[in-house]
């Protein structure tokens, strides 16, 4: 199958590469043909223009314009004469003039029909002409939008070493357009057969795409070079769990990256992290980009489970003792990693990347910078950090507070919604907010009770005062069951307050993927039956994906806070946020601009139309409603 159709292929090619060289002879034929006519139409229009000024000088011996304008007859006279010569090919024969303001004016008109008076202005190509009048010389300029003419000839008369006038001659295209029908015919022939051609190819290169679609090239990350998620489900089917060990491997403190350097960094970052996986691993081992700065790879095993625990320990050390220069920038990265020994011992393949999943979050929440393995698959009890223990006091004994800062109506200057903020106190009193705490609780019991926790306190906020209030979550906590369920519950004990109730989706990981969009858009309806509404938080920050808007219900917009500061500074973030305010508006997105911090910002989001702000600026966080 494969020789013949590389031999079809061959053979196809190579009777293409004739007809494509008689193709490209039939255009250099119309090519000579054309500019043999050129030389043609030259030589004869040159003799016919010389003629013409030879005669008008033999009546006009000072001033063209001059001894036109006083002696009517003598115009009649020349302007018989000069319709003399107005015959195929030339369509129009006639004499401008440029006045004192740089106009071109009718002296003479020899044209058969549609004539031009004495001193009538003409709207010609000034640059054209006024090249003539300087250089003193025939040019002529072809028509190539028009269906009339062809060719415009233009010849100064020289009166005492002054151009007084401009003989321009007007060719039909006939005789060109004659040549284009002759030839137009085999053209189309050559276009049929190269049309032909191309799909024979395409059926042939769609025989070989099916032989081949599981090669490397056509299922890799286009960033890293990594197998992709494609493949990934191909070779799940075909795998067997007997012969590899799983790694799940993430790399810590990713996000920090693309904030602080910007999203080339963390392109550049994921790169060489594969290029470094690449560099320890085995040819027979698999790397396969699974979702953000997540990678999934398949080691071979060929010997004891110390084996494996080696590999991942030496690639755990390798990135510990690495860094990364990015434009004179030393990035220091750290890997967190899951292990599967055995794979085999679990029910579905599947099943055993999800233990792999809870190992690696395990890895990352008592610490990151290492590997999380059992052979019972069971994780073990891991002593919890000083931030785990002060969080989950805060929790038992009620020092969990909210805060609200008010989102305000541009136009009007008056808060319409508060978006409410978690703290935490210690024991001694010191408030602690979400950026010490939250990542190192998320996938844990903990982050729910926080969260149902937050979700009370939001409602009994809304029962007071009865104002909108938004939370903030992530995509994860709308498609995990279990987050999931204890959402619905808070909002059916608080059905007739739910209205009031804005859900901001953060941007802070991995958007769904295709097969989870529809499960995480029913969801996300289901909520919007009981009237809250949903906001994409942080828009234009680490995962942004405009396609997200084909496939969730989203009401509105918050953009990224590190746009807005930069809006005065950075013409690339005054258009992208732009850009992303007309995208939405277009779609009927409200939107709201983040940290509008001074008057300048304000002033710059209201000219862009941005109807709502937030923001220091407008109001700081607090206890109570502004």
């Amino acid at each position: 199958m494969k020789t013949l159709n590389k031999l079809l292929i061959g053979i196809i090619v190579v009777i293409g590469v004739m007809i494509s060289i008689l193709y490209i002879s039939t255009y250099e034929v119309e090519n000579r043909l054309q500019n043999n006519l050129n030389r043609m139409f030259l030589s004869h229009v040159d003799a016919v223009a010389h003629h013409i000024e030879r005669f008008i000088k033999k009546y006009c011996k000072e001033n063209l314009y001059t001894e036109l304008k006083s002696n009517p007859q003598l115009r009649d006279y020349l302007q018989d004469a000069l319709e003399l010569t107005t015959a195929p090919p030339h369509k129009f024969v006639y004499i401008l003039y440029r006045d004192k303001h740089g106009h071109f004016r009718y002296l003479l008109d020899g044209s058969l029909e549609d004539k031009g008076e004495f001193n009538q202005k003409l709207d010609v190509n000034s640059k054209i002409w006024n090249r003539a009048y300087k250089s003193k010389q025939a040019l002529y300029f072809s028509h190539q939008d028009s269906d009339i003419l062809y060719i415009t000839y233009l010849y100064p008369i020289v009166l005492h070493g002054s151009v007084q006038g401009i003989i321009a001659i007007d060719f039909t295209n006939e005789l060109p357009s004659t040549i284009s029908t002759i030839i137009s015919p085999l053209k189309k022939v050559f276009a049929y057969l190269f049309f032909a051609i191309f799909l024979l190819l395409a059926l042939l290169a769609y025989q070989g795409w099916l032989y081949l679609h599981t090669k490397k090239s056509a299922l890799t990350d286009p960033l890293t070079g990594a197998y992709n998620r494609n493949y990934l489900h191909k070779f799940l089917y075909e795998i067997n769990p007997q012969e590899y060990a799983i790694l799940m491997l993430d790399i810590d403190h990713f996000k920090k990256i693309n904030d602080n350097y910007g999203h080339k960094a963390g392109d550049f970052v994921l790169k060489n992290v594969y290029k470094t996986l690449h560099s320890i691993l085995r040819n027979h081992d698999l790397i396969f980009r699974y979702g953000g700065e997540e990678f999934i790879i398949f080691i071979k095993r060929n010997g004891k489970e110390e084996n494996i625990i080696q590999i991942a320990e030496r690639i755990r050390t390798t990135f510990y003792t690495t860094a990364f220069i990015y434009e004179e920038h030393s990035l220091k990265v750290t890997v967190s990693i899951g292990i599967i020994l055995h794979p085999e011992k679990f029910k579905s393949i599947k099943d055993a990347i999800k233990k792999a999943d809870e190992f690696l979050y395990e890895a990352k929440r008592t610490g990151r910078n290492k590997i999380c393995y059992n052979t019972d698959y069971t994780l073990t009890k891991t002593k919890t950090t000083r931030e785990v223990d002060i969080i989950k006091d805060a929790i038992d004994n009620r020092r969990l507070f909210i805060e609200l800062q008010p989102i305000y109506d541009i136009n009007s200057m008056q808060p319409v919604r508060y978006e409410v903020l978690v703290r935490l106190k210690d024991r001694e009193g010191n408030v602690i907010y979400p950026g010490a705490f939250l990542e190192n609780i998320a996938y844990t019991t903990l982050y729910n009770s926080l969260t149902k926790e937050v979700l009370r306190q939001t409602f009994d906020t809304i029962q007071t005062y009865k104002v909108p209030l938004s939370i903030n979550l992530n995509f994860s906590d709308i498609t995990d069951n279990v987050v999931y369920e204890m959402i619905l519950q808070e909002i059916e004990k608080n059905r007739e307050l739910a209205n009031f109730l804005v859900i901001e989706l953060l941007e802070n990981e991995a958007l769904p993927t295709y097969e989870e969009h529809e499960d995480l858009k029913k969801r996300l309806q289901k909520l919007k039956e009981y009237g809250i509404k949903i906001a994409i938080d942080d828009f234009g920050s680490g995962y942004s994906n405009f396609e997200i808007f084909k496939y969730l219900p989203i009401d509105i917009l918050k953009i990224d806070g590190t746009l807005i500061k930069e809006i005065e500074k950075s013409k690339v973030s005054y258009l992208m946020v732009k850009s992303i305010t007309s995208f939405a508006q277009a779609i009927n997105i409200k939107v709201v601009a983040e940290f509008i911090e001074n008057e300048k910002i304000l002033q710059t989001v209201s000219r862009l139309n941005i109807q709502y702000g937030q923001g220091f600026y407008l109001g700081k966080p607090s206890k109570h409603l502004q």
